[in-house]
């Protein structure tokens, strides 16, 4: 029985993670038209959309993203097709075992099933989970996998010690999927390492070939792992998220002028290390703020329901309880979830837009065992009590559930389609249409790297993009931007003309139209003809179609 309603727990999990999929998120955005079509190029071609083979990072616009999701969305191409279900299905697949390996990882931690069930739904229906499973993120299939190697780490001190490697080969492919992971995961595993001593030591020993093992395996992850973090390509997203940016600088120059104290003590009291310390604390301690966890979330609209919170406001007393409970618990697992719980936001925290929910995502699971570790405390009572109790927490979970879920499909959806980059799908089947009719296709950039809808909405073939001379590409403020490729010509919004035909690309090329079609944002030179109009969902333009 208790092995069907973990069962129950999944389908249900898996369903409200696939159920709907084309329309909440309302489309695909940038992020994960680029993982499509560089999976799908790597099936047609062996090479990436930039013409690398099999690369272990992918330059994308330049912010250069880790290897496993893509080549995972290659696998479910190369069976589905291209689609939006291929393309997020890998985050679906993996929020939906997490379930399972928080009901699990949570049982080998506290041995109360009540505990591991309560946990196991809390994963499955809080939006922190549901809606990040429902778009195509790294971060959540790492999650995953770190919950993976947790779970394998506890069995293998505990019982088989190949365990144990298997538990390194989950813990590094994080590493290669997800670049939180890249700080989390080192921290962790010497926290890991001083904890369990005693216990690694006796099994290391006892059989060599599990030692020799996990060092090949930390070998063979880690060391171009190591390469990458000192490489300019590896940093290359850090760089764009950093918090000591041009404007932090600014802001410490301006700190000091304005001080009153003399230039030593105000270089002393206002440097770069006094503003990343203070601000890095500030950061981390937002994290664990009942505003961030339970009412308003965060402030990226793509990550999360605005003004919703991540963990519902019926857990909040059952979080406190959880902690209170945990001091009865003697064991090691105990203070290894705690542990995890305060390390997680390390990573978002030497960021920018902090806090973070995407970049946060690792303490989700701490979290959540901990409030089912709360919701257990009804066990003590008598049975019919904790019926009544488990009962009335349970509707007002699902009431819960069904709120955020109204808001999300309605609210949301309507709302923030312009943030998903809507109507992209719409206008490459309106493009495709109309293709051969004229030599030139205009569009704007306003709503941010048109080409890569192109690319994945035709699909473009990848072999005749990179055999494609005339393209123009170039890298200008750490991004790698796209001009041109075929007929297609991609200019900024400002620099469209308000007469003429005439139009100057970003790279500085003039291009003149003379059987053109051209899509903006709103509005067209003077004598262009309208030939349609595509909306976003709140009713609002997304793009004008016009043709000269």
């Amino acid at each position: 029985m208790k092995n069907k309603l973990l069962l129950a727990i999944f389908v249900f999990a898996l369903i409200i993670r696939v159920w709907n999929i084309n329309a909440l998120p309302p489309s695909l955005n940038w992020d994960e038209v680029s993982h499509g079509y560089n999976a799908y190029s790597i099936i047609q071609t062996g090479k990436d959309e930039w013409g690398e083979v099999l690369p272990l990072i992918f330059r994308a616009y330049g912010d250069y993203k880790l290897p496993v999701y893509i080549y995972l969305t290659a696998l479910f191409e190369y069976l589905l097709g291209v689609s939006v279900l291929s393309v997020r299905l890998t985050s679906i697949l993996a929020g939906s075992f997490s379930v399972v390996l928080v009901y699990f990882l949570s049982l080998e931690i506290f041995k109360k099933r009540s505990t591991a069930t309560i946990s196991a739904l809390l994963m499955a229906i809080v939006p922190w989970s549901l809606f990040l499973s429902r778009i195509a993120l790294e971060a959540n299939l790492a999650l995953a996998l770190v919950i993976a190697g947790f779970l394998f780490f506890i069995k293998g001190v505990r019982g088989s010690k190949w365990l144990l490697v298997v538990s390194m080969l989950f813990f590094g492919l994080s590493m290669w999927t997800y670049n939180s992971c890249r700080v989390f995961v080192p921290i962790i595993m010497v926290l890991m390492g001083i904890l369990y001593r005693a216990e690694l030591s006796q099994k290391l020993k006892a059989n060599k070939r599990v030692f020799i093992a996990i060092a090949v395996v930390l070998t063979v992850i880690f060391t171009p792992v190591a390469y990458q973090m000192v490489n300019s390509v590896g940093l290359a997203r850090y760089e764009n998220i950093q918090i000591l940016d041009s404007g932090a600088i600014a802001r410490i120059e301006n700190s000091r002028a304005s001080s009153g104290l003399p230039s030593i003590p105000a270089r002393l009291v206002y440097n770069k290390a006094t503003y990343m310390a203070i601000n890095i604390f500030g950061n981390y301690t937002k994290h664990f703020g009942l505003n961030f966890l339970f009412f308003t979330g965060g402030d990226n609209y793509q990550f999360s329901v605005p003004g919703q919170g991540l963990l519902y406001i019926v857990n909040i007393p059952f979080l406190f309880i959880g902690l209170w409970a945990t001091r009865k618990v003697k064991s090691k697992e105990k203070i290894l979830l705690l542990l995890w719980l305060f390390a997680a936001p390390i990573a978002a925290s030497i960021t920018r837009e902090s806090p973070h929910v995407l970049r946060s995502i690792l303490m989700l699971p701490p979290l959540v065992i901990l409030i089912g570790l709360g919701v257990s405390f009804f066990d003590r009572y008598r049975f019919s009590t904790k019926r009544i109790l488990l009962f009335v927490y349970v509707t007002a979970l699902l009431i819960s559930f069904a709120d955020y879920a109204h808001n999300a499909l309605n609210i949301y959806r309507q709302r923030y389609s312009q943030s998903w980059q809507y109507g992209y799908e719409q206008l490459v089947d309106k493009i495709r249409d109309r293709y051969d009719s004229y030599e030139k296709i205009v569009i704007t950039k306003k709503y941010g790297e048109p080409h890569e809808f192109l690319f994945y909405h035709w699909p473009w073939s990848p072999a005749m993009l990179q055999a494609d001379t005339s393209k123009i590409q170039f890298k200008q403020s750490n991004w790698y931007w796209t001009d041109k490729f075929d007929k297609f010509y991609f200019v900024n919004d400002w620099d469209i003309p308000k007469t003429g035909v005439k139009f100057v690309l970003e790279s500085g090329q003039e291009i003149e139209c003379a059987s053109c079609m051209l899509i903006t944002a709103g509005g067209a030179p003077e004598n262009w003809r309208q030939l349609d109009t595509i909306y976003f969902l709140d009713g609002s333009v997304a793009f004008e179609i016009y043709e000269h």
